[in-house]
């Protein structure tokens, strides 16, 4: 065998590498292929297996109207398999609601031509299922050209969840609608802030609060509805709600149609919503809690002020008010209700002081008392302490469960009640015992009372009043009793008089046996009438026999004023004889007097004079008395006419020591009258006031006067007149008294009196034992 030669072994060494070198690497391409071929495979296995677990089922339609789809697409369409060409699916027969199948036809039929997608629900034909298509043409490495790629959801349940959530929000929006609509008819201002704070929504309220012309404008300028207050701003305010996580209410002032109110904003944080907002007015309820807060202090004054014990309870039993009758009638201590001690506490101390009713039992009774608080209606009792104290006790309930108790002492009203009740007793006896009849009659007009009296008068028997007759009635039954029986018309008439009309009238009947009986009927305050009748028959003859003696008395009266007077002119007639022969011997007719003899006649012509005035004021006095004193009218000075009377009065008073002080003002003037009557009533003032006052008096005459009277004025200091001699000094009887006895009365004060009184003036006397005398008459100007 031939040897081979080197370059061969190279050449041959050479290509066996080669052939390793392919080997080894077409061993390892297979190894790297294969593992990419099974991870290829383990890839298509799970898209496999993840496409048949996705929701939607993947449908292929080929240009010539194959299909290509899952197997869980015939159970969706309730059919054993699934349809093979898409004719099948559209098919009247093919498993979907007619509509459905020819809108799915029209669906695929435009992918097909036009490349449009499209979404379609549709529903197997008599089932439940919603199946929702998704419709796209297919991409060329899954058909041809022309193609279609189906999606096919079972959307059963997410349509009922959107059906759900269809109705749910509908629902919603008919609440927001509702809410929108609430919100803009609140009567009070609301708002709403988004998360960077300013105005995004406000209601009608607002805008009228603000006076702005429209929601829109006061949102785009921002216009608040209060103001800043001590620097904190409406932003501020929602703000701070947003930070705090949580309402923001406070009470600010604002101006709301041009009047200054006080409102209450709160602030509402609504999360990223941003902030809501609404105000209240605030100002009619504060006024009402100032208003009830006054009244509450007005309330407590006048229950501290009242008579009758108070005392509160609040729901806690516990004593929150008394007043001070309170702490009086139960003798308790103030510092021991200053804890507000409860109510049973109360009513232990109350017993401590012996001031409450005594029981067997208290606790039960305490019990019983403490049920008050639930009671639903007040309740009253009454309790009697051992005292004898007697005490109205009222428990109101109050809403807040608390309870307000009322101590009423009605000691004193049962007293008088006890004390009325025999008042009764002894009016009935007494009404039953009086000598006058009465009956008395209601507003229509029966007799309702009678005394005995009544009964016996009008002779009827009990029985007959028993029964109430009315007044028409008893009227027939008793008027032949009657002298003049049509005077029972005039005692029907008077009864309804007091009765309908309310008028009081008086009348006189006569009986047949001569008796006269006066009556009344007298309106009562309760709509009664009260009848009394009264026995008058004596006073009657009484009164006709004084009747009789007055006419005889005022006739001897005009004799003896005849006599007066005739007496006075037949007396003045021989004193005038005296008092000319006087004259004529003092002129020196008879021949020259001795001094003996001039003595006395001027002794005789002194009380000439005297004598004739005496006479001149009796005759006055009795025309006075009778009302025929002459008067003469002309105009008259007072000044001179009381000068006059001073100048004839001076030398008397001053003989006596007497000083006589006139003081006439220009007021005095004139006046209408009997100039000689006047000086007449003058001269008697001035000589009574020197006559009766003794050495160094003083005696006043005053004159001044008015527009329509003048009056005079004389007093003095002297001893003064009592008060039973005043009484005397104008009473004819007895001056007529004092002179039978001797002692000789005054006629100056009296003639003074009626000369004043005849005038038209009039006289007043003022005096005091020992403090002098004043005498004052006034004048008519006319």
């Amino acid at each position: 065998m031939g040897s081979v030669s080197p370059l061969a072994t190279l050449l041959l060494g050479t290509v066996m590498a080669g052939w390793l070198g392919a080997a080894i690497w077409a061993l390892v391409t297979g190894q790297r292929m294969r593992r990419e071929g099974m991870q290829a495979q383990g890839k298509l296995d799970r898209l496999t297996t993840l496409l048949a677990s996705a929701p939607a089922a993947p449908v292929i339609i080929h240009p010539d109207g194959r299909m290509e789809a899952a197997d869980r697409l015939g159970k969706w369409l309730g059919r054993d398999r699934v349809p093979t060409f898409v004719s099948e699916l559209t098919a009247p027969d093919g498993g979907l609601e007619p509509a459905d199948a020819a809108a799915l036809g029209r669906e695929i039929g435009a992918a097909q031509k036009a490349g449009k997608s499209f979404s379609l629900p549709i529903r197997g034909s008599g089932s439940s299922r919603t199946l929702l298509v998704r419709g796209a043409p297919a991409g060329p490495g899954l058909a041809a050209n022309g193609g279609v790629v189906l999606w096919i959801f079972d959307a059963t349940d997410s349509q009922a969840e959107i059906q759900a959530l269809s109705g749910t929000v509908a629902q919603l929006r008919e609440a927001l609608e509702a809410l929108a609509g609430l919100v803009e008819a609140a009567p009070f201002p609301m708002w709403h802030r988004t998360p960077d704070l300013r105005l995004s929504l406000v209601n009608s309220a607002y805008v009228r609060a603000v006076d702005g012309p429209g929601a829109h404008d006061v949102i785009v300028n921002g216009i608040e509805l209060v103001e800043n207050v001590n620097g904190f701003s409406p932003q501020d305010a929602a703000a701070q709600a947003m930070d705090e996580g949580g309402s923001l209410a406070r009470i600010v002032p604002a101006t709301i149609d041009g009047e200054r109110r006080t409102m209450r904003v709160v602030d509402v944080p609504l999360g990223p919503a941003g902030v809501a907002g609404f105000a209240m007015d605030q100002h009619e309820l504060e006024q009402a809690r100032v208003e009830h807060r006054r009244l509450e202090a007005a309330q407590r004054d006048l229950l501290d002020r009242l008579s009758a014990g108070v005392a509160r309870f609040g729901p806690d039993r516990a004593l929150r008010f008394w007043n001070q009758p309170f702490i009086s009638l139960f003798g308790l201590k103030q510092e021991a209700l200053t804890d507000t001690p409860l109510f049973e506490r109360v009513l232990d101390q109350m017993r401590d002081a012996r001031r409450l009713p005594e029981n067997r039992d208290f606790p039960a009774w305490r019990a019983e008392r403490r049920d008050w608080f639930l009671s639903p209606d007040p309740l009253e009792e009454n309790w009697l302490l051992v005292d004898g104290t007697h005490l109205r006790v009222y428990a109101q309930p109050l809403p807040d469960g608390g309870l307000l108790l009322i101590f009423e002492d009605r000691t004193e009203q049962v007293q008088l009640s006890s004390a009325r009740d025999t008042l009764l007793r002894v009016r009935t006896a007494t009404f039953d015992n009086l000598f006058e009849a009465i009956g008395v009659f209601s507003s229509d007009g029966r007799l309702h009372l009678w005394n005995s009296r009544f009964r016996t008068i009008w002779d009827i028997s009990e029985e007959a009043l028993g029964k109430h007759p009315r007044i028409d009635e008893l009227m027939r039954a008793v008027q032949s009793r009657l002298a003049k029986p049509q005077q029972s018309n005039l005692v029907r008439e008077l009864v309804r008089a007091a009765t309908v009309e309310r008028k009081q009238r008086v009348g006189h009947v006569g009986f047949a046996d001569g008796r006269i009986f006066e009556f009344a009927a007298i309106p009562l305050p309760d709509g009664n009438a009260l009848f009394t009748m009264l026995d008058v028959t004596d006073s009657r003859r009484v009164e006709q026999m004084l009747r009789d003696r007055n006419e005889a008395l005022e006739q001897a009266d005009k004799v003896k004023t005849a006599f007066v007077t005739n007496m006075s002119y037949e007396l003045r007639t021989p004193l005038t004889t005296i008092a000319g022969f006087a004259e004529m011997m003092s002129a020196g007719y008879a021949g020259e007097l001795s001094d003996s003899a001039v003595e006395y006649v001027n002794g005789i012509l002194q009380s000439t004079g005297r004598l004739s005035m005496l006479i001149d004021n009796v005759l006055d006095l009795t025309q006075g008395e009778a009302g025929t004193l002459p008067i003469e009218r002309s105009e008259v000075d007072l000044a001179a006419l009381v000068r006059a009377s001073v100048a004839r009065i001076d030398a008397e008073a001053t003989a006596k020591g007497i000083d006589l002080a006139v003081t006439l003002q220009d007021t005095l003037g004139l006046i209408q009258g009997d100039a000689r009557r006047i000086g007449q009533a003058v001269d008697h003032l001035l000589e009574n006031a020197v006559r009766y006052c003794g050495s160094g008096a003083r005696v006043l005459l005053h004159g001044d006067g008015g527009p329509d009277l003048a009056r005079l004025v004389v007093s003095d200091n002297g001893p003064g007149i009592d008060a039973t001699r005043q009484a005397t000094i104008f009473d004819a009887i007895s001056r007529a008294e004092q002179n039978r006895k001797g002692a000789r009365a005054t006629i100056g004060l009296p003639l003074v009196k009626q000369l004043a009184q005849a005038h038209g003036g009039t006289f007043e006397l003022v005096s005091e034992p020992g403090q002098g005398t004043m005498v004052v008459i006034e004048l008519p100007r006319g």
